[in-house]
């Protein structure tokens, strides 16, 4: 097993992976803004080392800052956890070039994956289902009125790089897709110095449905079962579920062979997940995108499957057997993933601040990740995710009465809080059936 682990990232992903490695006895050494230089993570881990001002640029995206804080701590490998480099080809190869261990697939995965136009077409021959869409990137708007003449309205605008749910738009007629595709185009350039614009089919109503996978050292590649993610806004993550409510027995066994199929395509290692739509009622689905690392919604899948990713990632890194029969996978009960945010649970804007008051909720199938404790300041610089609240139990009708009392029990007082969004979802009869789509949110507002 890795002896030592310098953790690329901050806040609750940070806290989580020190947490694994403390208890298989890893040495962590922990990086960190100005900013944070008083959060959590960075006393919980054995060593820290500063990299750098708030500016992400400057501090956890700074590569060099990063390498340099691992060569002087005596780092033998790196986690990225998700968000920042966790997703940077060029930063895998790096840091497998100054002879460290890369904890996450290898780069030409990443790569192969982070360009959504080359990602649907791998997965299409790889006989993955893709939405009607562009199999190249439309070159200037001229094409772009052309293919989604072809594909037929309304369409999907997005970004061919980038992720996160970032860089979409929906046009609905000629006119709104030449308003949508210059800003998506100017946004893409803009954030992720790529311009390229992907045309695709929009659904009016579907669902958000991921598979997780997890690529053995052996060369397998195994399916963890699939999270339901369809809770959103802005095309953003709100609340993870596992099982999905909409998959049936069948859906999921096509799922799950559908991701074994889009992770050896790329001959892919490490943990993973294989985004796709779920047309309502037709059984359909599509692939979206593959997120080439950790997924923020992570526990749910650990609560289900009874396995903890991170130790599996840092084995599969290490050259290790898993700790699981990958032959006898099998899902017990059911899980529910609550993101707590520093934002406006009307309008969902951030809204930072010191926190005066920080009382998480505790009881049997209660979990919760957090990047926060009392007194620390939720800075404007950074993601406003503060902490994920996750509930387990045997039937979904018992976890989403264990997430209520959990929510109630809650107490964040400083920065603004989603918690009352919470409390209206977990009443909503719309989600309780379980027969909801992405569109539930704004059907609340």
């Amino acid at each position: 097993m890795i002896e030592s682990l310098l953790v690329a990232n901050r806040g609750e992903i940070a806290r989580r992976i020190i947490r694994t490695a403390r208890r298989l006895g890893i040495r962590t050494i922990a990086v960190h803004s100005e900013a944070d230089a008083e959060l959590p993570f960075v006393a919980e881990a054995d060593e820290a080392v500063c990299v750098g001002p708030a500016n992400p640029a400057l501090s956890y995206r700074n590569t060099d800052a990063i390498l340099a804080a691992a060569k002087s701590t005596g780092a033998q490998a790196i986690h990225p956890g998700y968000g920042f480099l966790s997703e940077n080809a060029d930063f895998a190869r790096t840091v497998e070039a100054n002879g460290l261990i890369w904890v996450g697939p290898g780069a030409d995965a990443i790569t192969a994956m982070g360009d959504k136009i080359n990602a649907r077409n791998l997965m299409a021959a790889a006989g993955v289902p893709v939405a009607p869409g562009t199999t190249d990137p439309a070159a200037d708007l001229d094409a772009a009125v052309t293919a989604a003449a072809e594909i037929g309205y309304p369409v999907m605008v997005k970004a061919a790089a980038g992720g996160g749910g970032m860089g979409m738009g929906v046009a609905t007629d000629e006119a709104a897709l030449r308003t949508e595709y210059d800003k998506i185009r100017s946004f893409a350039e803009r954030m992720f110095g790529d311009g390229s614009v992907l045309i695709e089919r929009y659904f009016p109503r579907v669902r958000h449905v991921e598979v997780q996978i997890l690529g053995l050292a052996d060369g397998r590649v195994v399916a963890l079962g699939e999270r339901e993610c369809s809770v959103q806004r802005r095309n953003q993550k709100l609340v993870e579920e596992s099982p999905s409510p909409a998959v049936s027995p069948e859906l999921r066994e096509r799922f799950l062979a559908a991701a074994v199929r889009a992770g050896e395509a790329v001959g892919y290692r490490n943990a993973g997940t294989v985004e796709c739509l779920l047309v309502p009622g037709t059984n359909e689905f599509f692939f979206l995108e593959m997120n080439t690392r950790l997924q923020v919604e992570h526990p749910v899948t650990e609560l289900v499957y009874g396995v903890d990713l991170v130790e599996e990632q840092l084995r599969v890194a290490a050259g290790l057997a898993p700790t699981f029969d990958p032959d006898a996978l099998a899902p017990r009960g059911h899980a529910i993933e609550l993101r707590i945010n520093a934002e406006d649970p009307k309008r969902f804007l951030p809204g930072p601040g010191k926190i005066a008051t920080w009382t998480e909720p505790a009881g049997e199938g209660v979990r919760v990740d957090s990047g926060y404790v009392a007194g620390n300041t939720v800075t404007p610089f950074y993601d406003s995710l503060m902490a994920k609240l996750i509930v387990s139990a045997p039937t979904r009708d018992e976890a989403i009465e264990r997430a209520r009392a959990a929510v109630a029990g809650f107490e964040v007082a400083g920065p603004k809080c989603n918690l009352p969004f919470f409390a209206e979802l977990l009443e909503n009869d719309e989600f309780r059936s379980g027969d909801y789509d992405t569109g539930i949110v704004g059907r609340m507002r």
